[in-house]
């Protein structure tokens, strides 16, 4: 029983890695890093907004199997006009992220793109759903992911396969 109990608490969900090619040569890949507990989404080449919308669906995926309150957008690579698509992604994705338990999102932009993006962010899209930090460099991102998840304590990954507590008193 309590090896039972063990392995439910304290197993990671299985890492996965979903890559989503595109015309062109771009692509965007989407996987579980286990000993952070976090999505990583990296994105690489010239990405269209077809494209970009299908891959943003894509991290959803994992979520899907409990929640995951970490993700780490790394556009650092992508080349071209940058995904211009906070109408959609403040609409359509961030309300389903927020409800499979997306918190913290830690969000590295294009080379160059950063002042775009804090304006953006000026009007505060994603409030009430979750955070999102703009970083120039994965590291710092990657550092402010790691500080959000000691200040939260949300560093368990979720087990899905282990039924809620019943708190209720019983009758």
């Amino acid at each position: 029983m309590r090896l039972l109990f063990f392995l439910a608490y304290f197993c990671m969900p299985t890492p996965l890695r979903i890559i989503r090619q595109f015309i062109g040569g771009a692509h965007c890949i989407t996987e579980y890093i286990p000993n952070e507990h976090w999505l990583r989404t990296t994105w690489q080449g010239f990405v269209a907004p077809a494209d970009a919308e299908q891959g943003a669906q894509a991290a959803l995926e994992p979520l899907q199997s409990g929640p995951i309150a970490y993700l780490l957008n790394d556009n650092s690579q992508i080349q071209g006009p940058w995904f211009d698509s906070v109408r959609w992604l403040q609409n359509v994705w961030a309300p389903q992220a927020a409800q499979l338990g997306l918190r913290y999102v830690a969000h590295v932009a294009q080379p160059y793109t950063e002042d775009d993006l804090e304006a953006v962010l000026l009007r505060n899209p994603f409030e009430n759903l979750f955070e999102v930090q703009i970083f120039s460099a994965v590291e710092d991102a990657a550092t402010w992911l790691r500080d959000c998840r000691r200040q939260t304590g949300l560093d368990k990954p979720a087990n899905p396969a282990q039924p809620p507590a019943d708190h209720s008193a019983a009758a």
